[in-house]
């Protein structure tokens, strides 16, 4: 009788530890997804757009703290179905030249917006709300400051582009409007909307906004006899719910970027990329040891 109930002791003491273990491992399980979806995330970087500030193989930080980490039905957007996306407190903002990481907002087709969850890219900030941008030669500018932004190396390059030598480079640019004619050498001026921000609508402002306008309204937008039409209503302005910005790669001959698609919600943006953690060479999956750690700039 002794014997079994030191067998019972015993079987009880390490169902006791394994329970403790069990339980041990779910909270550090939780503590971890709480840290992923409220602090910090990675990304990895499967090609080379913003070469050379990130190479392919690169595994990068992502702080979340700055805007403050999104909060979404995660179920309702892997279904693709409209979600409503809230922010936590940030402590920061984010400025030019900060390289973010954001939800693709243009997935299906150029004309409209949607949230791909599974589909991410990183760019470079360009313009912040309220900047107007233009590109002169190649070159970004921003009206009222002289601040260098993006890849200059980059620019120079873009800047000795012909339209009968493009090297293969696509020159046209958003809003694809033969009656603008705005290249990725010559762009702009585009205002870039913010938050609470009232803009004159006409026959070309539609142009830069339409995308965007729907993405808020969920109507369509028309333009009859040069009147503007949100649904059946006649619409001569537009105040904006939301924050916008202008994104470019670093490796503008081969960057899919707002040059091309246009302006970038502020709720599709995941947050600031801030340090490559770990680096692998695709061609021989060695580890590049010179980028592990690095700061990205």
């Amino acid at each position: 009788m002794e014997y079994k109930d030191l067998i019972r002791k015993k079987i009880g003491r390490i169902a006791d530890r394994l329970l403790t273990v069990l339980f041990s491992i779910c909270i550090l399980i939780i503590v971890f997804i709480l840290f992923q979806v409220t602090t910090f995330t990675t990304f990895h970087i499967p090609s080379d757009s913003m070469y050379p500030a990130l190479q392919a193989g690169d595994n990068v930080l992502v702080n979340k703290w700055i805007m403050g980490a999104r909060i979404f039905n995660i179920w309702d957007a892997l279904e693709d179905k409209e979600v409503k996306i809230h922010r936590l407190l940030g402590v920061g903002k984010i400025k030019r030249n900060d390289v973010l990481v954001f939800n693709f907002p243009y997935p299906a087709k150029k004309d409209s917006l949607a949230m791909d969850v599974m589909l991410y890219y990183v760019k470079r900030c360009i313009a912040l709300p309220g900047d107007t941008l233009e590109i002169r030669n190649g070159f970004y500018r921003i009206r009222g400051t002289g601040e260098e932004l993006g890849n200059m190396a980059a620019q120079r390059r873009i800047s000795a582009l012909t339209e009968n030598d493009s090297r293969g480079v696509v020159m046209e640019s958003f809003p694809w409007s033969k009656r603008l004619g705005w290249t990725i050498k010559e762009f702009g001026p585009l205002p870039v909307p913010a938050e609470g921000q009232v803009v004159s609508l006409d026959s070309i402002s539609i142009l830069f906004y339409q995308h965007i306008i729907r993405y808020e309204q969920k109507k369509e937008l028309s333009l009859r006899d040069k009147l503007i039409y949100l649904g059946d209503s006649l619409i001569r302005e537009y105040r904006f719910r939301e924050n916008y910005y202008f994104v470019s790669g670093d490796n503008m001959e081969n960057s899919r970027d707002s040059r091309y698609w246009g302006l970038l919600p502020e709720s599709y943006i995941v947050g600031k990329a801030t340090r490559i953690w770990k680096s692998k060479d695709p061609a021989d999956g060695h580890i590049r040891w010179d980028r592990v750690f690095k700061k990205i700039e």
